[in-house]
């Protein structure tokens, strides 16, 4: 039968002394007392039935069962000490960001570059998560997620607010006469129909009675996947401007009316839990991400808090 293991605070006591040959410095690297030290070689040694060391003036020296021992704890505690440095060098080296498609699409792979130029020893993994999945939040070191609130005590911090407005390819345009008030759209495709969007736009746009409940019914789900129908050609789109700026500066899409609405209960949001508060590689991401909304012009939102 396996023999139980003495008490891991006595180990760890023996171990440091037989290093330094000295309670006294063991107790300073352990953060314990020399009497301290010395109570748990003594608990150890009545534990094994035999003396480890030998207590002279000054000194202490191993007896030849306490060199035995001590040579086999002190290479173990060494493999250990290196497993944990392995794994804390590799952890902190690696971060992983489960993140909305339309972020990770419209937004971090535009830009992840820099960031990684900025910080050439940390690899950044993108998990994108789709409209019928949820954030990785058990396996992530940050998230970023719309509509989905992060869990109880992690720390958030709002991001962009959910900005819409109807948005089309330049090539749909041409193939009505004009487009010079709201109803005008429904004379085109619409992509997402059932997008509750569409219906608080129109309402705010004066046709609180439009009925799209006969359109062909289609949910992408996604913001990158709706304005990638649109700039297609597919159909009008309502989409967030903040996400398609490029798109809207180089032409593949038009923004046919000013109005844009905002869904009050509606953001995305980065959030990380409280174990990674201090993490190095979670602060420099953070703080990037804030850097590059600040350098668009983004109002600067919610601080960071913690979920309740």
């Amino acid at each position: 039968m396996p023999v139980n293991l003495p008490p891991l605070p006595a180990i760890r006591a023996f171990e440091a002394a037989s290093r330094h040959l000295s309670f006294t410095k063991a107790g300073e690297e352990l953060g314990m007392t020399q009497a301290a030290v010395s109570y748990q070689i003594k608990l150890l040694e009545d534990r094994l039935g035999f003396l480890l060391f030998t207590r002279k003036t000054r000194k202490i020296e191993l007896t030849e069962h306490g060199a035995l021992l001590a040579a086999k704890v002190i290479d173990s505690f060494a493999s250990l000490r290196t497993a944990f440095e392995d794994i804390s060098k590799r952890s902190a080296g690696h971060l992983v960001v489960s993140s909305n498609t339309t972020f990770a699409v419209n937004w971090l792979s535009n830009r992840l570059v820099h960031f990684q130029m900025q910080n050439p020893d940390i690899a950044v993994r993108i998990v994108p998560y789709g409209p019928n999945a949820d954030p990785e939040f058990n396996e992530a070191d940050i998230v970023v997620s719309a509509c989905k609130a992060p869990p109880k005590g992690w720390y958030s911090h709002e991001l962009v607010q959910a900005d819409f407005t109807p948005m089309l390819s330049p090539i749909l345009l041409e193939t009505v006469d004009e487009i010079t008030a709201p109803a005008d759209l429904l004379k085109l495709p619409i992509v997402d129909p059932q997008d509750t969007w569409w219906t608080d736009w129109f309402t705010v746009a004066g046709l609180p009675d439009v009925d799209l409940s006969h359109l062909p019914n289609s949910r992408m789900g996604s913001q990158a996947l709706e304005a990638n129908r649109a700039i297609a050609g597919q159909g009008v789109a309502i989409l967030t401007p903040y996400f398609c700026k490029t798109a809207l500066e180089t032409g593949q899409l038009v923004q046919p009316f000013e109005l844009t609405c905002r869904a009050e209960d509606e953001s995305w949001y980065l959030s990380y839990p409280p174990t990674h508060r201090n993490s190095r590689k979670v602060r420099l991401f953070r703080d990037w991400v804030h850097a590059e909304l600040q350098r668009d012009g983004m109002p600067v939102l919610s601080p960071t808090a913690m979920v309740a």
